[in-house]
């Protein structure tokens, strides 16, 4: 458990400000800071290469995607197959700044791959797979990281403001992509991005420090510089499929990502009448547009309705708001209520709901963090998304169905969706009371089948 040392000085106007706004109390302030510009440096690199790889998809027809859909599928089990067999063998030190740097170096060898050969529509295509990778893969790294950073409790009030941090990367990195597309073209984006990756390495070191001088938390997990999780590369897909809880979790975000691939497959066909750099650019402003609403919701929203509603409410909250969109969609199928509908998701995913699904990795033991966590944000992720690419073809051009009966289908899958983040958010409750009062044992508030 998190101790305030008894010397530590009190708290400065500043911090009680800080604290009244986002109940960070005065020790965690350094650690939250850092966490927010860490996982603002990684979405804003995010950012910055989306509206290049969405900008390719247009190039193809919905059966290409698909298909890359589903080769994304059994390229993220051989990846994150890959990310235990590391998990088991290298220290943690080393880890999580060895995953972005590669992921970096990766990124220019792309661009460099496209320079060199006349016709890359290969390299593209493998481009797109592999930032569709990086999207899951770099932030289920972040999070295990701030799971084993922060206890509980404290992930309870530090999260959605942490969570703030990508909303801000994922404003400014649209904004650079806007800015350099209109004056230098596209072609640079990929090297800032991979730039910036490389900026993000020195704070895991910081963050570290911080974990055992500000935090006092090394009694909890131990010292990150120490330790290797050790363990079988397939433990983490064992675990998953052994343990309800982390069950419950890959369906609930399968069910997002049905709404999402219907909302993705209709934005990639509006925009097949544009030419990449403006799609590019029409791209990067409806994520700035996106991502700012999505930063009021996390700074002044999300840690009050966890800690004053509680967890199954918050989990439910955009599963019901997008249970509404759709059913007025249905009734009213034009373009403007699918442009709202995408914008409340997006928001209301990366400001509600992401970082109170992230909260339930918190009751869940080590191993599971690092080993089945990826399983359950990449590859379960990804298999929902080729499943869900399957199904909407099968609907809209094998039976012809409209955008009205789409809506209806929707609706009912928001509805399963809703109840299916009061069954996590409940667990998540119980395990958190055993965790309280097996407060001597903390093995015994792990979560099991």
């Amino acid at each position: 458990m998190s101790t305030k040392p008894e010397n530590a000085e009190p708290e400065n106007k500043f911090a009680k400000i800080i604290r009244s706004l986002t109940l960070i109390r005065a020790e965690e302030q350094k650690a939250v800071l850092a966490a927010f510009f860490f996982v603002f440096i990684l979405m804003a690199s995010y950012y910055i290469l989306r509206p290049v790889r969405d900008s390719l998809a247009s190039n193809w027809s919905n059966t290409e995607i698909s298909m890359l859909w589903n080769i994304q599928f059994f390229l993220s089990v051989g990846l994150v197959a890959l990310f235990g067999y590391a998990v088991s063998h290298i220290r943690f030190k080393f880890l999580v700044q060895g995953v972005y740097i590669l992921f970096a170096i990766s990124f220019i060898v792309f661009q460099l791959g496209s320079t060199w050969i006349s016709n890359p529509v290969l390299i593209d295509k493998g481009f797109y797979i592999w930032v569709s990778l990086f999207s899951l893969f770099h932030l289920s790294v972040f999070w295990s990281f701030m799971a084993d950073l922060f206890t509980k409790e404290q992930a309870g009030r530090v999260f959605a403001v942490i969570a703030v941090g990508a909303s801000a990367g994922s404003i400014f990195g649209p904004l650079v992509a806007a800015l350099v597309v209109s004056v230098v073209g596209s072609d640079y984006l990929i090297s800032i991005a991979s730039l910036l990756l490389l900026v993000s390495v020195p704070l895991v070191y910081y963050l570290q420090y911080l974990k055992s001088i500000d935090l006092h938390n090394t009694e909890l997990h131990g010292t990150l510089n120490q330790f290797v999780v050790g363990g079988k590369a397939l433990e983490g897909f064992k675990e998953f499929f052994n343990n309800r809880f982390l069950i419950g979790i890959a369906i609930f975000i399968a069910l997002y990502t049905a709404i999402s691939s219907f909302a993705y497959f209709e934005q990639t066909n509006l925009l097949r009448a544009y030419d990449q750099d403006q799609r590019t650019q029409i791209l990067a402003v409806l994520s700035l547009v996106v991502n700012v609403l999505t930063f009021g919701l996390g700074f002044f929203a999300t840690s009050r309705l966890v800690t004053r509603f509680g967890m199954p409410t918050t989990l439910a909250i955009m599963p019901l708001v997008m249970c509404v969109a759709l059913l007025i969609l249905a009734f009213v199928p034009i373009l403007l209520v699918l442009i709202v509908l995408q914008i409340a998701r997006q928001a209301g995913n990366y400001g509600v709901t992401r970082p109170a699904r992230e909260m339930l990795f918190t009751v869940v033991s080590r191993e599971s963090r690092f080993k089945a966590k990826p399983v359950v944000d990449v590859v379960m992720y990804r298999g929902s998304d080729a499943v869900w690419a399957i199904g909407f073809a099968a609907l809209t051009d094998g039976l012809g169905l409209s955008l009205a009966a789409m809506g209806l289908i929707g609706a009912l899958i928001a509805v399963v969706w809703a109840v299916t983040g009061i069954y996590l958010g409940r667990r998540f409750n119980e395990n958190l009371a055993a965790a309280e009062v097996n407060i001597e044992n903390p093995n015994l508030a792990q979560t099991n089948a």
